[in-house]
């Protein structure tokens, strides 16, 4: 009898032995199912709307429903422009705790910005910021300094930061998109599809600092040691459009994106007799100095509900 106890004894030990190994031998294995995001599974709707659009691909997604709506080539690899800065500002918000902890923007990151015809929201080097006042600097009037400076305060490069992106993307199930850079400055392996980016826009909308950047139409930030006067944004969706009313609803937020390669682009999110859609559409001609032909086709898609 006291045998058998004895050898149950050191089995039972040497199974609690084993688990405390594997434990400490793999945390993070087990951390990442934890943080593991929920993939959102879409289905197409048996009412498909059918339009001419100026942009070459689009996706229209009923999230109350789950459904896709409407289905311009979703699936084709395009050029997210500055679309991707949904992604740096979702990645940011998720890593930093405290939104009004400060950051002091280094200098280095402006060095190619203006070279490389980046758009600013007008912060300067050294300028003392909260994150928040960032992350609406990314979203509303798309400044490339703001992201990069996240970026850095994140993960102390935007290398390192670009790599939690895109182990964002594939947590989301983004199987055809890859991220170079934070901004979405051209780069010929920069790349998404209109599906992926209605995917990230779809999970991201059930963050609630997320949403409030990104349904945000202006954001003004206090006295800074550069700015003693403040500074305030306008989304550039909003700039563009003289109301954002539609038959049976309105369009909540938006943003914008534009390069050569790209297109105009636009990911957007309006309530429609009573439910929620996101828009995302790229590839429309123009440029930030023409008539806006995202914002065009947005109007003409949700005015179809």
């Amino acid at each position: 009898m006291f045998k058998r106890k004895g050898i149950l004894s050191l089995l039972f030990l040497s199974i609690m032995i084993f688990v405390y190994l594997l434990l400490k031998e793999s945390p993070m294995t087990l951390r990442q199912e934890i943080d593991h995001a929920p993939k959102v599974v879409q289905t197409a709707s048996q009412h498909m709307l059918d339009l001419d659009m100026y942009s070459s691909n689009a996706i229209l997604v009923n999230l109350d429903e789950n459904q896709i709506v409407l289905d311009k080539k979703s699936e084709e690899k395009i050029y997210p422009a500055s679309l991707t800065k949904m992604m740096t500002v979702l990645v940011a918000i998720e890593q930093i705790s405290n939104l009004q902890e400060e950051i002091i923007l280094p200098k280095h990151i402006f060095r190619d910005l203006f070279e490389e015809n980046a758009s600013v929201a007008g912060f300067l080097p050294n300028e003392k910021l909260t994150v928040e006042d960032l992350l609406y600097g990314s979203m509303l009037p798309s400044g490339a300094e703001a992201s990069l400076g996240l970026a850095e305060y994140v993960a102390g490069s935007e290398r390192g930061f670009v790599k939690l992106m895109n182990e964002k993307a594939q947590q989301l199930g983004m199987k055809n998109t890859h991220f170079v850079n934070t901004t979405g400055l051209h780069h010929s392996d920069h790349y998404t599809t209109v599906k992926d980016m209605s995917l990230l826009l779809q999970y991201a909308l059930t963050n609630d600092d997320f949403r409030n950047v990104y349904t945000a139409e202006r954001y003004s930030i206090k006295s800074t040691n550069l700015h003693p006067e403040g500074i305030t944004f306008t989304s550039r969706m909003f700039q563009h459009m003289t109301s954002s009313a539609l038959p049976g609803g309105e369009i909540l937020g938006g943003k914008t994106g534009y390069t050569e390669d790209a297109g105009l682009c636009l990911a957007s999110l309006a309530l429609i007799n009573g439910q929620e859609y996101v828009l995302v559409t790229v590839g429309a001609d123009g440029s930030p100095r023409t008539e806006q032909y995202n914002i065009t086709d947005a109007i003409s898609v949700y005015s179809q509900l």
